[in-house]
């Protein structure tokens, strides 16, 4: 799924090819009704035409498009949605692989969306108090401090990556940089978010932002799915440290890193760098297949 980097990379290619633009026609393909949600595809497609996008922002994982009649327009790609635009020139060139649905706007240039697996969600809303209500702040933002981080984590037994990815608690990281930021600040991914220490919290902090920022400078991390707006992969995958390359020597110190699954997700960690007090338990865990 792509995560806050990703995301923002996204939303910088959209952002300058659709603001100030208004929307001709929005077609979604059978088959792919369940992208619409709160309204049937055609009567979201009718609400579409004729508005203006007046602003695009980003929140989490969400991209978010602000009409001129005030309501929003909000996408999530889930876990293989994509964002591609094709200016007015490229229109004849072949719909994008598992094509599902298209905006068009005044110039001729065309939002396509892809979707292999359709989970991805296209809502209208008047308002973002919801989407607000679920979400925790965004790590980026010059409020989340590490006292702001160390209070999401305060009284928490459930372990620290667990915390990471809930979405209430902090907005837009996912497997791939909740294993990132954990190996940076050296903490072990299942310790008791409620028992990080205050330095640990502080280096969890800095190396949160530091991977989320490396993920934007990069484009993004592509595995199977992601691609950008224009449809190209990012480059962060080859400055990924542990996140699918179990087997491998460590970056920091050659120690084989290793996979186990901690919140239901597969984890990618350094046995010597992130320490663990419970390894007999862990082992138990351990998953032998190096499959990322």
């Amino acid at each position: 799924m792509p995560e806050l980097p990703e995301v923002e990379v996204i939303l910088r290619d959209l952002a300058p090819a659709v603001v100030g633009r208004r929307i001709v026609e929005v077609r979604i393909e059978p088959g792919s009704e369940r992208l619409a949600a709160l309204y049937p595809p055609r009567e979201l497609a009718r609400q579409l035409e004729g508005r203006r996008i007046a602003e695009a922002s980003r929140r989490g994982k969400y991209l978010i498009f602000r009409l001129d009649d005030g309501r929003y327009f909000v996408v999530h790609l889930r876990m293989t949605g994509r964002a591609v635009i094709r200016r007015a020139e490229d229109r004849e060139r072949p719909p994008e692989p598992f094509q599902r649905a298209l905006v068009r706007f005044e110039d001729g240039s065309e939002l396509r969306w892809a979707d292999v697996r359709k989970f991805g969600v296209w809502q209208i809303v008047d308002r973002l108090v919801e989407l607000e209500r679920r979400l925790g702040p965004e790590p980026l933002s010059r409020s989340f401090t590490w006292h702001a981080l160390a209070q999401r984590l305060a009284g928490r037994r459930a372990p620290v990556k667990a915390v990471l990815l809930d979405q209430r608690r902090i907005a837009g990281v996912g497997n791939i940089y909740a294993d990132e930021a954990l190996h940076l600040a050296r903490i072990h991914p299942a310790t008791p978010a409620g028992e990080l220490a205050d330095d640990q919290t502080r280096r969890l902090h800095r190396a949160l932002r530091s991977v989320l920022r490396q993920g934007i400078r990069n484009f993004g991390s592509s595995f199977r799915d992601f691609v950008n707006a224009f449809g190209e992969e990012g480059r962060n995958r080859e400055h990924l440290r542990v996140y699918g390359r179990a087997g491998e020597p460590c970056p920091r110190c050659g120690a084989p890193i290793e996979r186990i699954v901690v919140a239901s997700r597969g984890t990618h960690y350094c046995p010597r760098c992130q320490p663990s007090a419970r390894r007999p338990a862990e082992r138990a865990r351990r998953e032998t297949a190096a499959v990322p």
